[in-house]
């Protein structure tokens, strides 16, 4: 259709449903006389944008492209909590509450629309993640000639992570199609700056030990046939069962360091890739076999972070998620920080994912700090501060005062800050924990840090 043009807006099927919702025509393109466009659904992840032919569109309901407005200032983004704080030394008296006091105005209705289109993405984008098992690779090498060498390196800007607003057309657009790492093939979600000549194969290879991309599988087979490593380079620094943490610099490996954070690109939106892996630290948690170490998720942290942040992205491979192992990475983060004798948060924003994981870790946290409380004196009530339970938990104070404002368990009471638990705060926090089948080992950590500040260039 002819005024089918970027920007313009139309209701669009989703490719795993009935329903229809309003869509922004990103780019178009012509292949074998049909005419597809790409789209982002509106008040959805840009997870979920596709490309889609015409007969997914309502055309008698086209839209024009939204106005944008000039005068309203733009908000910042802030704190993903935005409430007020009390103040952090104030003693929290813990109760339980009276009926009186349990009585708390319902969600509004904006609040109830939001949470459903979260989840509602959340399990759409589940039905369209392609993560399926495929056989080792048994393909043979007809050629002893080596066939990586004839492959693109990776643009310059590539290495570690910073926040970005993306408007660039191009990198809204995903560029990947599907990526073969180990026994999973998967669909990314986002853009990658991965070679131009890659990215227009059906399917990116992947060495699950060193990530090196390569464009068939019979490259892989023969890289594997001469990758030495298999696990991480790097120290281990923890292992527990069959779960491992590799401690990696970004100035020593970079290779590794920049290959990681192209993998990461493709599930992470709202961070862009600059080329310096140096002043970064990459934790990567393996799971380990008779065949090697195979990657689960990673963390990475500033040597140096003045605004004590301990961790700068962090990701779980969408194969891995909802096992328990993001929250296993966020602890292992706020364990260092306890042996650093700090405490930590992770840089701002968060995706929306990283928010749901940090704001679930933080309430079982905390709540298991404040479930745990004894009184000091027969008859009276248990009590703590904010600081108390921030030095215990090695999370920031901002961090804490949101998470008790978020679960309404802080309220002002008789001139002082009181912490309410009900029955039901309490039977959910029992049930989530009992859900948490995989912890981290404080015995098995074995790591000392390091002061950066007096290493020159790291």
């Amino acid at each position: 259709m002819d005024n089918l043009e970027e920007g313009y807006r139309v209701p669009v099927k989703f490719r795993d449903g009935e329903d229809y919702h309003l869509a922004e025509i990103i780019s178009k393109k012509v292949v074998n006389g049909e005419t597809k466009y790409y789209i982002h659904y509106e008040a959805f992840n840009k997870r979920l944008d596709e490309w889609v032919e015409e007969s997914r569109m309502k055309l008698d309901e086209i839209q024009g492209p939204k106005k944008i407005d000039t005068k309203t200032p733009v908000k910042g983004q802030g704190h993903p909590f935005s409430r007020p704080c009390s103040p952090a030394g104030d003693v929290l008296q813990c109760s339980t509450p009276t009926p009186s006091q349990m009585k708390r105005g319902p969600p509004t209705k904006k609040k109830k629309l939001e949470e459903k289109l979260v989840h509602k993405a959340l399990a759409v984008n589940v039905s369209h993640i392609d993560v399926t098992p495929i056989p080792s690779p048994n393909i043979p090498v007809s050629d002893s000639q080596d066939v990586e060498d004839s492959l693109p390196s990776a643009p310059r800007q590539t290495g570690s992570m910073s926040a970005h607003h993306d408007t660039d057309v191009v990198t809204r657009m995903k560029n990947v199609e599907l990526i073969e790492i180990g026994k999973y093939r998967i669909r990314p979600w986002y853009f990658s700056p991965y070679p131009q000549e890659l990215t227009e194969l059906p399917v990116l290879y992947l060495c699950e030990y060193c990530l090196k991309y390569l464009k068939s599988r019979t490259c892989l087979k023969h890289h594997l046939s001469k990758c030495l490593l298999l696990h991480p380079p790097g120290n281990e620094i923890y292992r527990q069962g069959n779960i491992s943490f590799f401690e990696i610099d970004g100035r020593k490996h970079k290779s590794y360091a920049q290959n990681l954070c192209l993998l990461a690109k493709l599930f992470l939106d709202h961070k862009t890739l600059y080329y310096d892996t140096d002043p970064f630290l990459f934790y990567v948690m393996c799971e380990f076999d008779s065949r090697g170490h195979h990657i689960l998720g990673y963390f990475s942290k500033e040597k140096e972070s003045s605004e004590d942040y301990n961790v700068a992205c962090i990701l779980t491979l969408p194969q891995i998620q909802r096992k328990g192992y993001g929250k296993l990475l966020i602890e292992f983060s706020y364990e260092l920080s306890k042996v650093e004798g700090k405490t930590g948060s992770p840089e701002k924003p968060l995706s929306d994912l990283g928010l749901l994981s940090y704001r679930s870790y933080w309430s079982q946290t905390i709540l298991e700090i404040i479930m745990g409380l004894k009184p000091n004196e027969p008859g009276e009530r248990p009590a703590i501060t904010i600081n108390e339970i921030s030095e215990v938990t090695s999370i920031k104070r901002e961090d804490v005062i949101s998470t008790l404002q978020h679960l309404n368990l802080i309220s002002y009471f008789k001139g002082q800050y009181v912490l309410t638990l009900s029955k039901e705060t309490r039977d959910s926090h029992a049930k989530s924990m009992s859900r948490r089948k995989i912890r981290i080992d404080s015995k098995a950590l074995h790591w000392q840090p390091k002061d950066w500040s007096k290493r020159g260039k790291w």
